[in-house]
C-alpha cells in the first residue's frame, strides 16, 4: 500500500482485519486520557433509550462490517480487567480526582463468612435514607455477594397522568463493586423507561419471576443491540423483582457475568441475592417514603410562606409578587423570575369600575370578559409534556399585551424591578409569555439553545443569557388567565452548575402561580366567591346524595287505586302514620291533594304529581325524626285543619294547593341537626344563609325538584298565580322556624283579639297561614298518648344525635335537651316545650274556630301526662 496515499479509511481498514494488531497497539500506546474517552462513548450505555426496549428480540448475529471492531473490543475486556484487577471502574481508575473512597475495605468484607458478610451489608444500608446512596450501596454490595461483574438497578414509576400504567427507570447502570454514585446514576435525560412486561427486567417486574440466564444471547427477551451498542459483551444474567412489604414491586435488579467459577449464577447465588434484596426492598420504600415527606415539607414550608406574603399585604401588588417571587427563586434554586400582567385583564377592571359608577353598583369589580383563548377550559394545560394540537396565530400572538412586568433577579433580590418596554414587547420573554397566555401551555426547555420556537430578536440583556426557562400561566379565581410567570436557569446550590428543571419543580411552581393568582385577583371579589364556593359545596352535596324518582316507581304509583281519605283516616286528628307502608303513604299524599281538587283546578298532570311526591320522598335524608313520614304527618294536619276544621273557607284554592306543598317540602335535606349547630360548625350552608339557615336551604332544596324535568307540579299556573305561589310557598316554609314565630306570634294573638279579623288582607292572611304552618310542624304535641311518647322519644333520639356530635366536634357540653346524660328530665322539658310553644296558638285556633278543639284537648291531655310522669306519678315505661 502506497504510505502517501493512505487516509483515516485505510487506516481503519487495516486495524479491522487486524484486530490483534489493533488491540496490540491499543494496549501498548493508549494512555489514560485516551481510555477515559473510549469509556465514555462506549461504556456508559447512555443512548440505550435510542434503542427502544420493544425490539428486544432482534437478531443476534453481529454486522460483518463490525466483526473487526467487535473482535477488537471483546479483546480489551481484558485490557480493562488488567487496569482494574478483577471487574473494577476504568474510568475511575484513570480519573483520580472523581473517585470517591469507599469506607468499607471490600477486601477484608471478603475474608468474612458468609454470615458475617451478609450481616455487614446488611448494616451498611440499614440507616442509608438518600435513595441515590442506598441504591448505589445495594448494587455495590450485590456485586460483592454473587461476585458480579456490573449490576443495573431499574425502580418503579408510574407514568404521569396514568395511576395505572407503571414503568420500570433506570436509577443506577452498569454499577461494579468499585464504581461510584456520580458514574452510574442516570439523569432524568439518561433515564431508561422500560414497560413492565417488556425485556428481562419488564418480565421480571410484571410476574414477580426470578430469571437466571446461563446465556443471554439464547434468550429471546435479550436485546443483543445493547451490546453492539456499548461494546460489552453479556453472557450470564440474574434478575430479581424488589418488593415491598405488602408485595408490591417498588423496583428490579439485575446482574451481569459472574466473574468466577463457570462464569454463571448458581442457585446459591439466587438465594443469597433473593434474602438480600427482602432487606433492600424495605430500605427503598422507607428512602422513597422519606424523600416524599422531604419535599412534601419544603412544598408545604413554601405554601405557608406564600401564604403569609399574600394574607399579610394585600393593599400593594407590588409587595405581594415581590415576597411571591422571593420565596419562589430561593426554594426552586434559578437565577431570575418575572412575572407579566395581561394588559387585557387589567384594562377590563377599570372599564368595568366606570361601568359599576355609571350604574351606582360595584358588586362587578374585579370581573372581566376573557376571549376563549385566554381560558383554562380552552387551554390544553393538564398536559405539560405535549404541545397543544394547534398553535397560536400570528394574530393571536399579536392581539395580547401585556401591562406591567415584574423582574427580580437571584443577586438582588431585595428589590423587585419593573421591566421596561424592551422586555414588555420586543424581547424573547415576552414571546414566551405571550405563548403561554394564548395556550394556558406550561413550558419547560432544558437547553435554550437547542430550542426552534423561541428565537431572540433583539438583544435586551447582554449580560443575561438563558439556558432553562420554565413558563406558566396565572389563573385568577375564575379560572381565567390574568398574567405569566418565568423562572429562569435552574442552578444546583451547591456547585452553581445549571440544571435542568424538574417535574418537582413543575409542581412547585404550579403552586406558585396560583398564589400569585391570589396574590394579583381583586380582594373584592373575596366575598362573593366564599359565598360561591360554599353554594357549589352544598349544591354537589346534595345531587350526589339525592336523585329523582325513578320511572318504574311512578310507573307503579300511577296503577295504584287511590283509597278514600276515610279508609286512611285522614279527615281525623288523632290520625296516625305508624300502620302505613311507604308507598301508601304516597297513596295518602295523592288522596289530599285529589279530595281538595287540586289535580283538576290547576291541570296537574298526575303522573307529574306522581313523580313530584316520589322525589320530594327520596330527597328527604333517612335521620331519625324530620324525615318524610314527619312531613307527611304535618300535611295531613293541615288537610283535617282544611277539612274537619273548615278553614278551607278562609283560604283560597291557591293557597290550599301552596300550604299542602309547603307542608310536604318544609324540612327537606334535612341533616338531623338544627340551625343553631349549623352556626357553631361554620358549615356551609350557614356561609349562604345567615339567618333560618335550614329553612333557606329546605325552600331552595323545593324550588330544585319543581325545576327538575318532569316534577313541575306548578306548570300550568299562570305568570301571576307562579309568582304568588313562590311567594308563599317561601314565607310559609321560613315559618316553621321557631326563632320566627316567636316574632310573628305577637302580632298575631293581637290581631284575633280584636275580633273583627275578616282574614281579608294579604298581611293578615299572612299570619294565619303562618300560624297554621307551626301548629302543624308541632302536631304531634297532640296525638293520642302512646303516639305522642313515641315521636317524642323520636325527636329526643334525634337530639341526643347532635349533643354528642358537639361534644366530639366542638368540645362543648350540649344544652339539656340535647344532652344524651340528662334524658331523664324528658318529661319535664315536654312539659316546658307544651307552656311555651304549643298552647298558646292551639288555644287561639280552639277559641276563634271550634273545629280545631281536638288540637287543642290534645295538647292539655298530653301535658298532664307529662306531667304526671315528671311528677313521678306516671309510669314512664311504654306499655
Amino acid at each position: 500500500m502506497d504510505s502517501n496515499k493512505m487516509n483515516r479509511n485505510d487506516v481503519e481498514k487495516w486495524l479491522e482485519s487486524h484486530p490483534e494488531d489493533a488491540t496490540n497497539i491499543f494496549t501498548a500506546k493508549a494512555t489514560p486520557d485516551m481510555v477515559d474517552q473510549w469509556l465514555a462513548k462506549r461504556s456508559s450505555r447512555k443512548s440505550l433509550q435510542d434503542i427502544g426496549w420493544a425490539s428486544e428480540s432482534s437478531p443476534t448475529a453481529v454486522h460483518p462490517g463490525e466483526r473487526g471492531t467487535h473482535h477488537m473490543l471483546q479483546s480489551f475486556r481484558n485490557v480493562r480487567k488488567s487496569f482494574a484487577g478483577a471487574s473494577g471502574s476504568l474510568r475511575s481508575l484513570l480519573s483520580p480526582r472523581k473517585r470517591k473512597l469507599h469506607r468499607r475495605n471490600k477486601s477484608a468484607l471478603r475474608q468474612l463468612d458468609e454470615k458475617e458478610l451478609f450481616m455487614e451489608l446488611i448494616r451498611d444500608i440499614a440507616d442509608e435514607l438518600d435513595l441515590n446512596t442506598l441504591s448505589h450501596k445495594i448494587l455495590s454490595n450485590v456485586s460483592i455477594l454473587t461476585n458480579a461483574d456490573r449490576c443495573s438497578l431499574f425502580l418503579v414509576r408510574h407514568v404521569r397522568g396514568d395511576k395505572e400504567e407503571r414503568v420500570l427507570v433506570s436509577k443506577l447502570f452498569d454499577v461494579t463493586e468499585n464504581s461510584t454514585v456520580e458514574d452510574a446514576l442516570h439523569s432524568e435525560e439518561e433515564e431508561i423507561k422500560i414497560p413492565f412486561g417488556q425485556g428481562i427486567a419488564g418480565h421480571v417486574a410484571l410476574t414477580k419471576e426470578t430469571v437466571n440466564i446461563k446465556n443471554a444471547y439464547e434468550d429471546p427477551r435479550f436485546n443483543p443491540e445493547i451490546d453492539k451498542k456499548t461494546g460489552f459483551r453479556t453472557h450470564s444474567i440474574l434478575c430479581m423483582p424488589i418488593c415491598s412489604h405488602d408485595g408490591e414491586v417498588v423496583g428490579v435488579a439485575q446482574v451481569i457475568n459472574k466473574i468466577t467459577g463457570s462464569h454463571e449464577f448458581t442457585q446459591k447465588d439466587e438465594e443469597v441475592f433473593r434474602n438480600y434484596l427482602t432487606f433492600c426492598g424495605i430500605g427503598i420504600m422507607n428512602a422513597q417514603l422519606f424523600e416524599m415527606s422531604v419535599n412534601e415539607y419544603k412544598r408545604n414550608q413554601m405554601l405557608l410562606q406564600l401564604a403569609r406574603g399574600i394574607f399579610a399585604e394585600q393593599t400593594s401588588l407590588d409587595s405581594v409578587v415581590h415576597k411571591i417571587m422571593s420565596e419562589a427563586i430561593e426554594l426552586m434554586k434559578c437565577k431570575r423570575c418575572l412575572v407579566f400582567i395581561l394588559e387585557e385583564h387589567e384594562m377590563s377592571r377599570l372599564r368595568r369600575l366606570e361601568q359599576c359608577c355609571l350604574e351606582g353598583t360595584t358588586k362587578i369589580i374585579g370581573k372581566r370578559d376573557t376571549p376563549p383563548s385566554l381560558s383554562r377550559e380552552n387551554s390544553d394545560n393538564r398536559d405539560h409534556s405535549k404541545r397543544p394540537t394547534k398553535q397560536p396565530s400570528e394574530e393571536t400572538l399579536k392581539s395580547i399585551g401585556f401591562l406591567k412586568a415584574f423582574d427580580l433577579s437571584n443577586n438582588d433580590k431585595d428589590k423587585v424591578r419593573d421591566a421596561g418596554f424592551e422586555i414588555l414587547h420586543r424581547s424573547v420573554n415576552s414571546d414566551m409569555a405571550k405563548y403561554v397566555a394564548a395556550t394556558g401551555e406550561t413550558i419547560n426547555i432544558s437547553e435554550f439553545d437547542a430550542q426552534t420556537r423561541f428565537k431572540p430578536v433583539y438583544d435586551i440583556d447582554k449580560e443575561f443569557k438563558i439556558r432553562s426557562v420554565m413558563c406558566q400561566p396565572i389563573y385568577n379565581s375564575e379560572h381565567k388567565i390574568i398574567g405569566v410567570a418565568q423562572m429562569l436557569n435552574k442552578f444546583c446550590n451547591k456547585t452553581s452548575v445549571g440544571e435542568d428543571f424538574t417535574e418537582q419543580d413543575e409542581k412547585l411552581f404550579e403552586a406558585f402561580a396560583i398564589f400569585c393568582g391570589l396574590g394579583i385577583h381583586n380582594t373584592q371579589m373575596y366575598e362573593d366567591a366564599m359565598k360561591l364556593m360554599a353554594k357549589q359545596a352544598v349544591s354537589l352535596e346534595v345531587l350526589s346524595y339525592h336523585a329523582s324518582a325513578q320511572v318504574e316507581e311512578v310507573d307503579r304509583i300511577r296503577r295504584y287505586t287511590i283509597p278514600t281519605c276515610d279508609d286512611f283516616k285522614l279527615y281525623d286528628f288523632k290520625f296516625s302514620d305508624f300502620d302505613l307502608s311507604e308507598d301508601q303513604t304516597i297513596q295518602a299524599s295523592l288522596r289530599m291533594f285529589l279530595d281538595c281538587n287540586l289535580v283538576t283546578e290547576y291541570h296537574i298532570p298526575y303522573e307529574v304529581l306522581c313523580r313530584w311526591l316520589l322525589s320530594v320522598r327520596k330527597n328527604y335524608r333517612p335521620v331519625i325524626y324530620h324525615n318524610w313520614r314527619h312531613a307527611f304527618n304535618v300535611a295531613q294536619t293541615m288537610f283535617a285543619m282544611f277539612k274537619s276544621g273548615k278553614m278551607e273557607k278562609f283560604l283560597s284554592k291557591l293557597e290550599l294547593f301552596v300550604l299542602l306543598v309547603a307542608c310536604l317540602c318544609h324540612d327537606l335535606d334535612h341533616r338531623g341537626t338544627n340551625n343553631a349547630f349549623q352556626q357553631k360548625t361554620e358549615s356551609a350552608l350557614s356561609q349562604l344563609y345567615s339567618t333560618s339557615t335550614m329553612e333557606h336551604h329546605h325552600f331552595d332544596h323545593s324550588i330544585m325538584i319543581l325545576q327538575t324535568e318532569g316534577n313541575n307540579i306548578f306548570q300550568f299556573l299562570s305568570a301571576e298565580d307562579y309568582r304568588v305561589a313562590l311567594t308563599m310557598l317561601e314565607t310559609a316554609i321560613l315559618s316553621t322556624d321557631l326563632a320566627l314565630y316567636f316574632k310573628k306570634r305577637n302580632a298575631f294573638f293581637e290581631l284575633v283579639e280584636h275580633r273583627d279579623c275578616e282574614w281579608a288582607k294579604e298581611e293578615e292572611k299572612g299570619l294565619l297561614r303562618g300560624m297554621m304552618m307551626t301548629a302543624c310542624d308541632v302536631s304531634a304535641i297532640t296525638k293520642p298518648w302512646e303516639v305522642q311518647r313515641k315521636v317524642a322519644e323520636l325527636v329526643a333520639s334525634e337530639f341526643f344525635e347532635q349533643g354528642d356530635l358537639e361534644k366530639m366536634q366542638l368540645h362543648e357540653t350540649p344544652i339539656a335537651m340535647m344532652d344524651r346524660e340528662k334524658k331523664d328530665q324528658l318529661p319535664k322539658m315536654q312539659v316546658g316545650f307544651i307552656d311555651a310553644i304549643c298552647l298558646p296558638v292551639y288555644k287561639v285556633f280552639s277559641d276563634l274556630w271550634p273545629g280545631l278543639n281536638p288540637l287543642h284537648d290534645g295538647v292539655k291531655r298530653n301535658r298532664d301526662n307529662w306531667q304526671a310522669m315528671a311528677d313521678g306519678k306516671l309510669s314512664d315505661e311504654p306499655g
